[in-house]
């Protein structure tokens, strides 16, 4: 017809083009060969990364942990207290010419602080050949002493203001060994055997209330007037103190600096009266019990002379 449409040839239209899928075959191929790439990448990477690691570890090895440029030539050993030099050297297990950046400091550390007696340590390397220990000792301000049932000492430790038990100081131990060191020290009575644990701190309320009595004692003004013998601990809330010159003086478990001064108070007292007292009760809040006797026959111990510890350098 004369409005009829011509037809065109469908090869010059442009239809949808459908997807021609690969077949599995292909597909597998394709997928090994991207798993043979990934594997030799990895596989040169961690070549690369080992060799690398190994060769800087031989790299280290002779130019730094073979080197005897690094040899320890000289052992600076510092310390607050009385432990001499040899015996700090011994127990950080420092060789003599060892290599300096071999050595593990924080085992030489390590070693030193499990030392009772120790209670910080810093360890320092000064290159090229210097080793640095710096060393905090623990000060002992009581002893406990260990009885057999006939009486007989069969133990002794020390304990520090911090609660931490520690065995006495051997002679053999020290810079320069003095006649006395532990004679001095109040012993502390009535402490559990339990408890006793060197290098470790107490755990006992009591122990720790009565070191801090010894430390009030030693600042407060009864220190040169009268000494402490022993402190029991053994009475719970209080703490039953006895001295060289024959008191006996009860202290609640807290505010010692207050009752110290009390003491004081009641000491000067008695004095001006010729009397000596026998029995002291500062645990009483509102009064003193107390017992005293006449002075006049009685020739008390003379207090000992305040020095400085044994346990401290005095340039220190």
């Amino acid at each position: 017809m004369f409005f009829q449409r011509k037809r065109r040839n469908r090869r010059h239209r442009r239809g949808h083009v459908l997807d021609v899928k690969l077949s599995s075959s292909q597909r597998r191929e394709k997928r090994s060969r991207r798993l043979a790439w990934l594997l030799i990448s990895s596989a040169i990477f961690f070549g690369v990364v080992y060799g690398a690691w190994r060769g800087t570890e031989a790299l280290l090895q002779r130019w730094v942990y073979d080197n005897t440029a690094f040899a320890i030539t000289k052992l600076e050993i510092q310390t607050d207290g009385v432990l001499s030099p040899e015996q700090l050297r011994s127990w950080a297990g420092v060789r003599p010419s060892a290599n300096l950046m071999r050595l593990d400091l924080a085992r030489v550390k390590r070693d030193l602080e499990m030392v009772p007696a120790i209670e910080s340590v810093a360890v320092e390397r000064v290159l090229p050949g210097t080793l640095r220990i710096h060393v905090g000792e623990r000060e002992p301000i009581a002893q406990v002493l260990l009885l057999k049932p006939d009486g007989t000492v069969s133990g002794r430790y020390t304990v520090d203001a911090n609660g931490f038990f520690m065995f006495p100081i051997d002679a053999a131990q020290r810079a320069t060994p003095p006649a006395q060191t532990n004679d001095f020290l109040p012993v502390l009575q009535g402490v559990p055997p339990l408890d006793i644990r060197p290098g470790r701190q107490t755990e006992s309320p009591q122990v720790r209330a009565a070191l801090a009595l010894v430390r009030a004692f030693n600042r407060s003004s009864m220190a040169g007037t009268v000494d402490v013998k022993h402190i029991d601990v053994s009475h719970a809330g209080v703490l039953v103190l006895v001295t060289g010159q024959g008191n006996e003086v009860t202290f609640g478990l807290g505010d010692f600096d207050t009752q110290l001064r009390r003491w004081r108070t009641v000491h000067d007292h008695a004095s001006r009266f010729g009397r000596h007292i026998t029995m002291l009760d500062l645990a009483v809040g509102n009064n003193c019990p107390m017992q005293w006797i006449d002075a006049a026959g009685i020739a008390p111990t003379p207090p000992r002379p305040i020095k400085p510890s044994p346990y401290r350098k005095r340039n220190v």
